[in-house]
Formats: structure tokens, sequence, C-alpha cells
């Protein structure tokens, strides 16, 4: 007589091809281990930037893709939103270290199906990267109590756009009509990391652009 096999540990009948979008070598290298270790697991592809994700996505055809919250040209949302809109049939896990509440509903409403934090166990990632391909959403507990948190807020509360105090300087200096370049020259990073900057507050405050951000920081009076 044969046990049932348990659905959660199945292996399926045809490989979960999967991508990883991260810029770390090292955190690839622990995670193409991990997917070399189970036989319903195939990694296809392993891009470093957003721009690199996007030219091998159509030659690669991942199911689901591991993607870092933060990268070198762009952030895990926007690189969401531009593949989902093209590839609505894949499904996107966001790899975060980030404890910002926040950060998983904008993963979230961006088309992430997934989101997890890098220290998850083995047992948890296999479940999340199996729920994903089978278009159910994954998320680690920290994800859901994340959720929790924002659920437990008082009703219609005054916008809270948890941005970092950098952040909020990168704001202003936007408000006040400063290039990237500038604000660059300002603060004392490069352009590509005011870049990114830019970008993780037009999330954080659910804009697409520069205008509507300075629009919404003067409105609510987000910045002094």
């Amino acid at each position: 007589m044969h046990s049932r096999p348990n659905p959660i540990d199945r292996i399926t009948m045809m490989s979960i091809r999967v991508m990883i979008v991260d810029d770390h070598p090292v955190v690839r290298q622990g995670l193409s281990t991990f997917l070399n270790g189970f036989d319903d697991f195939e990694l296809v592809a392993e891009a470093i930037n957003g721009k690199e994700a996007l030219r091998l996505v159509p030659d690669v055809k991942p199911d689901v893709i591991l993607m870092d919250m933060f990268l070198p040209d762009t952030t895990g949302i926007q690189l969401t939103k531009a593949i989902r809109e093209q590839y609505p049939t894949i499904q996107i896990v966001i790899l975060t270290s980030s404890k910002d509440d926040a950060q998983v509903q904008s993963a979230l409403q961006a088309g992430a199906i997934g989101y997890m934090h890098k220290n998850v166990s083995v047992h948890d990632m296999v479940n999340i990267i199996r729920l994903a391909s089978d278009g159910k959403p994954a998320l680690t507990p920290e994800a859901t109590q994340s959720l929790i948190n924002l659920s437990l807020q008082p009703d219609n509360p005054a916008p809270q756009y948890n941005l970092t105090e950098r952040e909020q300087t990168i704001l202003k200096l936007l408000v006040d009509g400063l290039t990237n370049q500038e604000i660059a020259d300002k603060i004392f990073v490069s352009r590509s990391t005011v870049k990114n900057y830019v970008s993780t507050i037009l999330s954080k405050l659910g804009v697409q652009s520069r205008i509507e951000a300075v629009r919404l920081a003067v409105e609510q009076s987000l910045v002094d």
C-alpha cells in the first residue's frame, strides 16, 4: 500500500523555470545552489540589474522570477511593473532584507505574487516558489504580519509614506526643482544613487513621475 504524497512537498511533472535578479554575487550563488538541489526547479537565467533582466526575460521565459527589492538601476517594484505589463503570465517574488511594512503592499500592488525576506527558511522558500508558479499568493510570515500591521491602522489616517530622512531630503530638493545631478552634487552621492532614491520615493508615494511627486509633496506638506 502506497502512502499519499504530501501536496506541499510534491514534485511537479514539469520543472518550474526560475530566474534570479539580484546584483549581489553571494546571494545569486546561494539561490543557485538552493535551486539546483530540487528536481522540480530549473534555474534558467541570472541578471544583475533591471536592464539585463528585461533583455533576458523574452529569451528564457521564466515561470517565476526571484527579484531583489533594490537593484543598481531600478527598484524591484518598478521592474515588477515593467515585466508584468509585458509578460503577465510570469510570476514575481520580491526578495528583501528590509522590514518596511509599506514595501510589502507596494510590491503586491505592482504585481508581485510573493514577498519574502532573505533569511527565509528553505522549507518556506520552496513552498513560496511552488505557490507562485501555480499563481497563488505566497508570503513569508513576516510579510503577512506587515500587511496585518497596515490593516490595523486607523480608518482614513493621514497618509504614512514611511520616507527615510534621506528620502525626505531628496524629495525636498525635487520640490526645489533640482535635477538628479544637482541633487547628487549637493548631498555628495552618485547620480545613479539619486536615481534609485527617486524611484523608491515614487513607489512609496504611489506616483509615476517626479511632477506628481512634487505636487503630492506640496499638497500634503510632506516637506518643509
